[in-house]
């Protein structure tokens, strides 16, 4: 079973005891002790938070102890930038700065869970770290995009999976969607229609694609192969355009 590597998604979400007022000092719920370890959080530090009607403040950290947190929130954000959408993206594992690129623009994008997968066609984690390892840096990074675009809680990491692990997870999600190159029935939009999911599972393939085993798999498993159109595009290129196209159609990105 595959395992959260960064104490992320929902685990991380930071909210407020009860509904603020601004320029008034208050508790952060108890329960956020624990995410404001995850986040790293100092005293001074300027974050995002939920009220208890979801309103979205933002806050200066005032207090943090072993057992209690106090903020004094002075911006009430007109819509909270967390989703109602849960979007988990399965990703081959690419190269080095590539899935840097990943991690970082599908935090902005408001992503749920990130899973990189190893497929018959991509790099195995010894590959993709030889030379100069890297993943360890994956969790600074989803931190540090968090940050920068203001989320009250930062996407899920995990371990990296095998592929019939991850179509397993896929297949979890009331929509799961599998970015196939070769010849498919349906567009990325025709696969979404007029349905409104409260979750979405996008599989996304390496450089030269998903074989047509794993897609046959995919299938059986309820995973419905789409295209993003005529051009091929860089594994990259695919996992952010399909997560934006996704938050369009039925999300927050309007």
């Amino acid at each position: 079973m595959s395992v959260c590597v960064n104490r992320g998604g929902h685990e991380s979400r930071l909210r407020l005891a009860s509904t603020p007022t601004l320029e008034q000092e208050i508790c952060l719920a108890p329960e956020c002790l624990g995410a404001l370890a995850a986040w790293q959080a100092r005293v001074g530090e300027i974050l995002t938070v939920e009220g208890p009607d979801q309103t979205a403040y933002r806050v200066r950290l005032v207090v943090l102890t072993e057992t209690e947190a106090r903020c004094v929130p002075f911006e009430r954000l007109r819509q909270t930038p967390e989703s109602t959408l849960s979007i988990d993206i399965y990703q081959a594992l690419p190269d080095k700065e590539c899935f840097e690129l990943v991690l970082q623009k599908l935090t902005e994008l408001g992503v749920s869970r990130i899973v990189p997968m190893q497929t018959s066609h991509s790099l195995s984690l010894a590959e993709h770290d030889a030379g100069q390892k890297k993943s360890h840096r994956w969790p600074d990074i989803l931190l540090r995009a968090a940050r920068q675009c203001r989320r009250a809680m930062f996407p899920e990491l995990h371990e990296i999976v095998p592929f019939e692990e991850a179509l397993q997870m896929a297949g979890q999600a009331e929509l799961a969607l599998m970015l196939y190159e070769g010849e498919a029935r349906w567009t990325l939009d025709e696969g979404v229609g007029n349905y409104k999911p409260n979750s979405v599972a996008l599989m996304v393939g390496p450089e030269g694609g998903f074989s047509e085993a794993e897609r046959d798999a995919a299938q059986s498993a309820g995973v419905l192969p789409v295209s993003l159109g005529p051009r091929i595009l860089r594994t990259e290129t695919a996992a952010i355009v399909a997560a934006a196209i996704v938050q369009n159609r039925v999300g927050d990105l309007r």
